[in-house]
């Protein structure tokens, strides 16, 4: 249905009474119902209750109020026909809760540029129409208002993703004191803070062995399933990281990195298969696969934060001993590799009718709420990791996170590493001493890996040569 306006304006000279004229006339151009004095008013009619019938009609959808500084003083001052007319549309305002059909058009503006406005009208957003150039600007705008099809709107509604529908009760960390306590021993100097850190640990695994399933679980669906333990997992995540900033910065490195291959280890443990399961879907574990593979990151995160490179070079060069229920035949250890870990599960975080290229990294990319590592250190992380894996032979790994990387460069550490004694760093970490020879061991493990054809990273432009410095590395002194 066609819109229909009453137009209420003050005969301030004959060139704004032409104005409005004009206006009114490209309303009707443009398919709406115009209702003006010049126009409807007829000799012996009543002006006043003329005035009334228009601001009350309810087939008149919207009244329009052309104010300039004459109507707004006649208006305030209640003075002549634009006073009874404001009265009028004033008491409609105040009376009904549906006010959008009152519109003010600002025709004219004061020296402070504020619009000539009555005050009933002061605080309702107007339309300037106080210049040629105003009117022509603002008519789009003014057109669809009067249709009610605004150039901006608000989307449809959708529904909730099933990640938020079911309330996640995340329990209280009974690891928390545990930390607190090691802490205070480590800054304090106690002896026997072993004890502590063994308290620690152990709380933090017993925390989340328990979330292991261990039989079939009664849900509608494993995705939802997975996700919640992941949110629950993020504590004992938090904590690790917690214990690895304090440690790497305090403790002497021989014993630091013992306890650290030893805690890693225990990760790889809680990603297996309990040993007393023998009938089992791969899903049920899948939690804490993505659980170690995120603390993994996180750890080798906080290791390049707390300049802790003999440290990183122990773990990305470590062989770790695996749980009896992955391991393959006479295969009783693995690398770092070990620690990768992905759900196609996750693809519940992905939007209505879409999918994600990896769900797991946005899980990690959700959960990285930490002001001490952000996600940029989180992805500089996996980046060190796949460097390792560039230069370690029959390793295996694909940098899920970095598919949200948006650097056209390098990232901190690696450019860094120009100048030779910052190379000095990464030369700890991957055990290559200069330059030249790193540069080498990543194209052949660039080749190895078959890099450029990871279609995905393709597609996106992202090049981990430039992202890692290549060029760059040792080439200054």
């Amino acid at each position: 249905m066609n819109p229909k306006v009453f137009i209420s304006y003050s005969w301030s000279s004959p060139g704004h009474q032409a104005r409005i004229r004009e206006w009114a006339e490209q309303m009707v151009s443009d398919g709406i119902d115009v209702v003006l004095d010049i126009w409807h008013l007829k000799e012996g009619d009543d002006k006043y209750s003329f005035m009334e019938k228009m601001v009350t009609d309810t087939t008149v959808t919207h009244i329009l109020i052309f104010s300039d500084s004459e109507y707004a003083a006649k208006a305030d001052s209640r003075k002549a026909g634009v006073g009874t007319e404001s009265q009028i549309i004033s008491r409609e305002i105040y009376s009904k809760v549906q006010q959008s059909k009152f519109i003010p058009i600002a025709c004219e503006f004061n020296d402070v540029a504020e619009p000539f406005l009555p005050v009933f009208l002061k605080s309702r957003i107007w339309i300037d129409f106080s210049s040629p150039e105003a009117a022509s600007g603002n008519w789009e705008q003014l057109v669809r208002v009067l249709y009610g099809k605004p150039a901006h709107e608000k989307p449809a509604l959708g529904k909730a993703p099933s990640y938020v529908t079911t309330d996640v009760q995340t329990p209280v960390s009974p690891a928390l004191t545990k930390f607190a306590a090691l802490k205070q021993a480590i800054l304090h100097g106690k002896t026997g803070h072993n004890v502590y850190r063994t308290d620690f640990f152990n709380a933090c695994f017993q925390y989340a062995d328990a979330l292991r399933i261990r039989e079939r679980p009664d849900v509608e669906s494993m995705g939802q399933r997975i996700l919640e333990d992941c949110s629950k997992l993020k504590l004992v995540r938090d904590h690790i990281v917690d214990w690895v900033l304090l440690e790497s910065a305090t403790q002497p490195s021989g014993e630091f990195d013992e306890t650290l291959v030893s805690m890693l280890e225990r990760l790889l443990e809680l990603k297996s298969r309990p040993p007393e399961v023998n009938s089992w879907s791969d899903a049920w574990f899948d939690a804490h696969r993505v659980f170690a593979y995120e603390t993994f990151l996180y750890v080798v995160a906080a290791l390049i934060k707390t300049n802790s490179f003999d440290s990183l070079h122990v773990i990305l060069t470590n062989h770790y001993l695996l749980p009896e229920t992955e391991s393959l035949g006479s295969e009783r250890f693995k690398r770092f590799d070990a620690f990768y870990g992905d759900s196609d599960a996750l693809q519940i975080l992905a939007p209505a009718g879409k999918s994600l290229k990896a769900p797991t990294a946005e899980l990690v990319k959700r959960q990285a709420d930490r002001t001490d590592l952000p996600f940029t250190d989180v992805m500089q992380g996996e980046l060190l990791i796949l460097m390792m894996t560039c230069i370690t032979e029959g390793a295996w790994w694909y940098p899920q996170t970095l598919l949200y990387s948006t650097r056209s460069g390098g990232f901190p550490f690696f450019l860094k590493a120009t100048r030779h004694r910052d190379f000095q760093k990464l030369a700890k970490v991957t055990g290559i001493k200069s330059g030249d020879e790193l540069r080498a061991a990543v194209r052949a493990g660039h080749e190895r890996l078959d890099i450029n054809r990871w279609r995905d990273f393709w597609m996106s432009g992202t090049k981990f040569w430039n992202h890692m410095n290549i060029d760059g590395l040792d080439t200054l002194a």
